[in-house]
């Protein structure tokens, strides 16, 4: 099994006007508006496959760490279900596994790539193919504010929090186009990291775009299985010299799959992790 494979990542470039940039979804095509004004650039890097040294990469270090564990769940066909069933297992797993003292999850996204299909439909969601951040520190606290209660809210943002995504592979091995994560010692956050306005239909959020860097080292889990998982590290509010505080990743195309790998069906579970 190679140790590495070369990819395409499509990284952030700011808008050439200086504007601030942002990125609208679910834009409707008739409205005339544009969903971006940043441009996307193209760079070939290598991404290492760290199957049998995954331990060596912990979500305090490097902002990911992959388990294996099995879920209950096993359909995820529907949202109901999913939030009946897998939401309470992983808020227990995911306690297990950081220490945390409350774990509130607050979305998540199923991802079947379809080439060829829109997935401007929020039912069919594809992987993303952009180097990303989830959230940026301001974006962080507001999730705080938008799923706790007020008072509680103001008690939580004080103490240490992060915001930890679930990701795992569904109905098959994640094979054709896995999860690509970028090693926090190697992101430089003072000139790699430009926040990126979210657009909604009816809320702004905030999220991070990443420039383009050589440095950064980039690391996927080959052929992850229904019951690997892997927590990535989408903020951090700890301020302890060399934590990592996030994750850039994206998804990519694996040029070393055979061709004829199931296509991509993965669900990211996003959760905000108190800490007493």
């Amino acid at each position: 099994m190679s140790s590495s494979v070369p990819a395409q990542l499509i990284y952030f470039v700011p808008p050439p006007d200086g504007s601030a940039p942002f990125t609208r979804i679910n834009v409707d095509p008739s409205s005339g508006q544009s969903p971006r004004n940043w441009v996307p650039e193209t760079h070939t890097v290598e991404i290492n496959n760290i199957r049998g040294k995954e331990h060596e990469f912990t979500l305090d270090k490097a902002g990911y760490q992959y388990y294996k564990r099995f879920a209950k769940h096993q359909a995820f066909t529907n949202d109901e279900d999913i939030k009946n069933e897998y939401y309470p297992e992983s808020a227990e797993l995911i306690k297990e596994l950081t220490g945390a003292s409350k774990v509130v999850l607050f979305d998540h996204t199923i991802r079947r790539r379809r080439p060829g299909q829109s997935s401007d439909d929020e039912s069919k969601r594809q992987p993303v193919s952009q180097v990303h951040v989830d959230q940026t520190p301001a974006a962080a606290v507001n999730r705080v504010h938008r799923h706790l209660p007020a008072e509680e809210a103001e008690v939580y943002v004080k103490k240490r929090f992060q915001i930890i995504n679930l990701w795992r592979p569904i109905t098959h091995p994640a094979v054709d186009y896995p999860l690509a994560l970028c090693d926090y010692t190697s992101v430089n956050q003072e000139t790699d990291l430009v926040p990126v306005k979210l657009i909604f239909p009816d809320r702004e959020g905030e999220t991070f775009g990443v420039k383009f860097n050589p440095n950064h080292k980039w690391n996927y889990l080959k052929e992850m299985t229904q019951d690997e998982l892997v927590l990535i590290k989408c903020y951090d509010s700890a301020k302890i010299k060399d934590l990592a505080v996030f994750t850039p990743h994206t998804g990519f195309l694996d040029k070393s799959a055979p061709k004829d790998a199931p296509l991509r069906e993965s669900i990211e579970l996003r959760a905000l992790v108190f800490y007493d």
